[in-house]
């Protein structure tokens, strides 16, 4: 593969509001999944040493920030967000010095390096954890322990402190016979949430991000950082907890009720938050924070994201991808673009003053966006539509993340079968809600989990045609620790590097135009042509500069909206077209002739 100069990006520039942003505003994210990325000692598994090698590909692509899905120490209970030590790298992935030489390696490229940090909760094999079981223990509060519910033999059927279910099936309590009480997890049941309450708790945890940024990484993204502050009535205790003047929620299909409005943005979440900032990063320069937000909404994303507030950087926000289902995730529904579309309106107005948004459509915990929204049916339908799609979303203002294979339009796995699985969450919510709840059938739930299911986006990360996709040598003692996608014949880097019209180098034009156009960085955002149902289109506008931004986000040949025809009705010349998904002069007669081609696409300067 020929390796090419990156862009230039500048150290700030200046938005629309009244101060500058930093240097992350133009810049792009590129996140890796580490067990799925490269292999290079042939046990299955992706590594550090894997993502070193890599490193000139993710330096061709353009990219400026590279985050690492967990790589501490781990039981792997939930691929690594089961934390047991923070500051030790698991053998899985190598070791410390592995990750000095990858952060060494990085920054000679001019690429930074963020790390995923879980500290909503950790491993039940974390020495906290282990040192919480003994009531005399200083750490005994480090958890949220509690009592069984009155009149109930402690271990017994409907024994637990509240009627609160985890995310990943199940209830919320686990006991403990060591301790004789139980423990609170939101996840899985070794996944127990830590008492922020506590100060200790926090110190501890701000010792050892410092201890990581002295280290010389870049920032941090923080897994479900918005869960941290839990809501408890005067004297402590929860909602449904014996004596709490808090009320519970209805239990739902599953016999559970769900903890998230009372654990999502809880009381003093601004307060730590702001701690962690003066405890951890003031004056340090050039460092990211991003946190995972579950359960906050646009107005609070500003608010956590306004420099003056001294919070984070940027917030994920999960509307735009919890949508499309009827009612649970495992029941997907067609996109409906207009609902998108008010969505990310909602995102883009509540930071168009101060505040900055986060871009995705793809991550770990998502499918992948080409088989979700676009069309993965043919090698055409799918070009075009994970170019109309990239173009979509790096044409917003915010910053923009590119999950693994994204750039290389890769789809999801396809599986049939159940034991092609390996996502903790899929597989347990297969038995509870087919084999226990009898909520959905067998049918209708391996199809939810083949169209949603996490492990989509967790196949290995495709570099060529080989046997293995070149995740893994052809030859390996051990297959890779999830199937390969069969199409990786078809889909793959080696493929994509040198063709002009793939997938791969349509982003390099994406990510390029981010860096070097104020307007596509920093310009104002605003919706227009809200309710058409195939076209997203909006404006871009920076002083007397504008551009237009028209999407088509179907398989067929659609008319232009009213209003993106009013703006173009001048006319539009080569030159004009800033970027498209078709050529520039495909893209030409398409707008005289006030309409768009499957998935074509197009930013044009008015």
């Amino acid at each position: 593969m020929t390796t090419f100069n990156r862009a230039i990006i500048p150290d700030a520039i200046r938005t629309n509001g009244a101060t500058p942003n930093p240097w992350w505003s133009n810049a792009v994210v590129y996140q890796i999944y580490p067990r799925s990325f490269q292999d290079t000692n042939g046990d299955g598994l992706g590594d550090l040493k894997g993502i070193t090698s890599r490193l000139d590909y993710l330096a061709d692509l353009g990219v400026d920030v590279l985050w690492l899905s967990p790589v501490y120490r781990s039981p792997q209970d939930d691929n690594g967000y089961d934390i047991s030590d923070y500051q030790d790298i698991d053998p899985l992935f190598g070791t410390l010095d592995d990750m000095d030489e990858l952060l060494a390696e990085a920054h000679k490229r001019g690429l930074k390096i963020v790390m995923d940090l879980v500290v909503n909760h950790t491993s039940d094999e974390h020495a906290w954890f282990e040192a919480s079981k003994d009531k005399d223990d200083p750490h005994a509060d480090w958890y949220w322990w509690r009592p069984a519910r009155p009149g109930h033999e402690p271990g017994t059927p409907g024994a637990e402190p509240n009627q609160w279910g985890s995310y990943f099936g199940g209830s919320a309590w686990e006991y403990c016979p060591e301790r004789g009480e139980y423990y609170l997890h939101q996840f899985s049941k070794k996944q127990p949430d830590l008492n922020w309450e506590n100060p200790a708790v926090r110190r501890a945890v701000y010792d050892m991000m410092n201890w990581w940024l002295d280290r010389g990484i870049d920032g941090f993204r923080m897994d479900v950082i918005t869960l941290i502050s839990k809501r408890t009535d005067a004297n402590g205790r929860l909602p449904g907890e014996a004596g709490s003047e808090l009320h519970d929620l209805p239990v739902g299909e599953e016999g559970y009720s769900n903890p998230n409005p009372f654990c999502a943005d809880g009381p003093r979440q601004d307060e730590f938050l702001a701690e962690m900032r003066r405890e951890v990063f003031d004056g340090r320069d050039g460092f990211l924070t991003v946190g995972e937000a579950p359960g906050i909404t646009p107005v609070r994303n500003e608010h956590i994201t306004n420099p003056a507030n001294g919070e984070l950087d940027m917030l994920f926000l999960f509307d735009h991808v919890d949508f499309d289902c009827d009612g649970v995730k495992w029941k997907p529904l067609p996109l409906d673009l207009p609902g998108f579309k008010r969505i990310m309106a909602g995102y883009q107005t509540a930071v168009e003053n101060v505040g900055w948004a986060s871009l995705f459509t793809g991550n770990h915990d998502q499918p992948r966006v080409v088989s979700r929204w676009g069309d993965d049916s043919s090698e055409e339908s799918r070009v075009r539509s994970a170019k109309a799609l990239g173009l979509m979303l790096h044409m917003h203002r915010g910053t923009p993340y590119v999950y693994q294979g994204e750039e290389l339009g890769m789809t999801n796995a396809h599986f049939t079968s159940l034991d092609q699985y390996r996502d903790l969450e899929s597989l347990n919510a297969y038995r509870q809600r087919v084999e226990e709840a009898k909520v959905q059938s067998p049918e209708s739930m391996l199809a939810g989990i083949a169209a949603r299911g996490r492990d989509n986006s967790r196949t290995p990360m495709q570099w060529d045609g080989s046997a293995y996709a070149g995740f893994t040598a052809p030859d390996a003692a051990t297959e890779p620790w999830i199937s390969v996608n069969p199409n990786h014949a078809e889909i793959n880097a080696a493929g994509e590097f040198d063709d002009p019209d793939s997938v791969y180098a349509f982003y390099k034009k994406l990510i390029a135009l981010r860096h070097n156009s104020s307007i596509v960085a920093a310009g104002e955002w605003q919706l227009i042509d809200a309710d058409d149902a195939h076209v997203y289109a909006f404006t871009r506008t920076l002083g007397n500069e504008r551009l237009l931004v028209v999407v088509n986000l179907s398989g067929r040949t659609v008319d232009l909206p009213r209003e993106s025809t009013e703006l173009i009705a001048g006319g539009v010349t080569e030159p004009d077209i800033i970027l498209s998904t078709y050529d520039a002069p495909h893209t030409v007669v398409s707008l005289a002739n006030r309409e768009l081609d499957p998935w074509e696409a197009a930013a044009v300067q008015l």
